[in-house]
């Protein structure tokens, strides 16, 4: 996966830091009942809504990692559109699509 310089310069720098962030990404994804398929979804999704266009490309280059299809994460986008609106929803599918395009 090529990861944004930004975050592999964090690493680098901080690797205390990145690796206790890591870590409890895990610990959260470990909690519940939601299979990785679903949680990785609900991300995206959160991303979308918080109009986070680094957070909506890293979900989706996570997306595809665990087999999520294309149709299945710009679908993810276009159920943005009756609550998000239509200027954001088409954000959130420039964003994915920078992805999906590479």
């Amino acid at each position: 996966m090529n990861l944004p310089k930004t975050y592999t310069e964090f690493c680098k720098t901080y690797p205390e830091i990145a690796a206790a962030y890591r870590k409890m990404g895990e610990k959260i994804h470990e909690h519940g009942p939601l299979d990785e398929r679903s949680r990785a979804l609900v991300k995206l999704g959160l991303a979308m809504g918080a109009r986070l266009e680094g957070g909506v490309h890293s979900q989706t280059r996570k997306a595809l990692e665990i087999g999520l299809t294309d149709e299945e994460i710009r679908q993810v986008a276009l159920l943005g559109i009756p609550t998000l609106g239509f200027p954001a929803s088409m954000a959130n599918m420039t964003w994915v699509e920078d992805i999906l395009d590479k």
